[in-house]
């Protein structure tokens, strides 16, 4: 035996608030509801609307008829309030950003935020330099 073999590192293990994220995935919505915050609670309390129950039944269906091992194929929504559920983990999501739709993979350490958090909006700014023009400095230019 060589200590490589010894030392292999075992998988990350992800937990979500103190429950393994396979165990997760596998209890029904109504036992993961208590875990989530208090604003995923109130959304799912008043009730899911009939897209957002269509685009669970859509992430099912990926996922059943892609072959083991493999990716589901990405399902499109415009959906950005959806709350991201134990049972999404694994699901290729395209999610609308006002433009174009922007490939999610849901993570386990994603469950309890909004699709929309992961698809961004607008292109966030570096700022440079100063331009030509932009203080008093930049208006003279040397003649060689």
């Amino acid at each position: 035996m060589s200590t490589r073999e010894e030392r292999k590192k075992a998988f990350r293990r992800v937990l979500y608030r103190g429950i393994d994220a396979e165990d997760l995935a596998r209890m029904p919505v109504d036992e993961v509801l208590p875990l989530l915050s208090s604003r995923c609670r109130r959304k799912f309390g008043r009730g899911l609307k009939r897209q957002h129950v269509t685009l669970l039944r859509k992430l099912r269906d990926a996922k059943l008829a892609a072959p083991a091992g493999e990716k589901p194929v990405p399902v499109k929504t415009h959906l950005r309030s959806m709350i991201i559920l134990p049972e999404m983990i694994g699901s290729a999501i395209g999610v609308y950003n006002g433009q174009s739709f922007m490939l999610v993979e849901v993570r386990p350490q994603m469950v309890g935020q909004y699709l929309g958090e992961f698809s961004l909006t607008y292109k966030p700014v570096n700022h440079g330099r100063a331009g030509v023009g932009a203080t008093k400095s930049s208006k003279f230019v040397p003649l060689k």
